[in-house]
């Protein structure tokens, strides 16, 4: 290309611009118009973006979302998100459960008492050394022991506490699902934790009681109330409540005089890992109980007998 003349003009170069647009940064005179969880104030972000609303959202320093709009568009920000909120309104992801006695625990408890009741009457011969869970004979072989000695206790007070306690926490677990599609899970959780106690302990070690399948439960509890957090929690204390909750229950409960405070914690470890067995869309809605769960129950009573035939056969 031939160079230009002295008097051939260039073409005017378009101006260049200071600096690119800048996004929207928060006026001194800014106007807060909603506070809500992440979801809620993309909602409403996205509702002022197809409207052409300049705006702005964060997280303020107490932790909720905040959106922020110029003065000049608070008037019709405002309108447009509450014209949201009426065809759109908020529903809860966990809503709360209203408090109810369920008859689903009875048969899950229904194995310690006939157990105990037949171990207290004498009405099965060598029943109670036969069953408690014994580490040195667990760990030579007798693996039955570790399902029996759920159901084995040393008194009244001792089966009564048991019930009492197993009875509010399956109650609670009920709220979430079917107790008959954890119980087989717990049941055998509780077997592996008083297995790991006698690994633990080795020998001189004897144990019994249904309190750890109660720790059990209250561990699958804890993890099941977790995974229905609702994703926008904020705060890390606020995100672990459930398993900080349950920890220190299963710590009130779990110590005391002449506690199994092994089974307890390996019960409580074992159950946790059950939380996550279920399906998540099963513990956010409910699932009514079917005849298919009938095949659990059995699998559940199951357990117990073919324990307590390998100890007294």
């Amino acid at each position: 290309m031939p160079p230009l003349c002295d008097d051939e003009q260039r073409p005017p170069e378009p101006p260049v611009p200071d600096q690119e647009p800048p996004a929207f940064e928060e006026p001194e005179e800014s106007t807060l118009i909603a506070i809500g969880t992440y979801r809620q104030i993309r909602d409403y972000s996205l509702v002022l973006l197809s409207q052409g609303i300049v705006h702005q959202f964060q997280r303020s320093e107490e932790g909720p979302f905040e959106i922020f709009v110029s003065p000049e568009f608070e008037t019709r920000a405002s309108e447009q998100i509450e014209l949201y909120r009426r065809e759109n309104p908020p529903k809860e992801e966990n809503p709360p459960l209203p408090l109810s006695l369920s008859l689903q625990p009875v048969w899950v408890l229904l194995v310690p008492v006939v157990c105990t009741v037949l171990d207290f009457g004498n009405f099965v011969d060598r029943m109670h050394f036969a069953g408690l869970s014994d580490a040195s004979k667990v760990l030579h072989g007798q693996w039955w022991r570790t399902i029996t000695a759920l159901t084995l206790h040393g008194d009244a007070r001792h089966i009564a506490s048991n019930l009492l306690s197993g009875y509010i926490v399956l109650n609670l677990m009920s709220y979430r699902l079917p107790l008959a599609r954890m119980a087989p899970f717990l049941a055998v959780a509780s077997a592996i934790a008083n297995f790991f106690v006698a690994l633990t302990v080795q020998s001189d070690y004897r144990a019994l009681g249904f309190s750890t399948f109660v720790f059990a439960a209250i561990g699958a509890l804890a993890v099941i109330e977790f995974r229905l957090m609702p994703r926008e929690t904020h705060g890390m204390l606020r995100r672990f409540a459930p398993l900080c909750g349950a920890a220190s229950l299963a710590v009130f409960l779990g110590l005391g005089e002449n506690a199994d405070i092994l089974g307890h914690a390996y019960g409580f470890i074992a159950g946790a890992v059950c939380g996550l067995i279920p399906q998540k869309k099963t513990l956010r809605w409910g699932t009514p109980t079917t005849l298919a769960d009938l095949v659990w129950v059995a699998i559940y009573f199951a357990i117990f007998i073919v324990g307590w035939h390998a100890a007294l056969s």
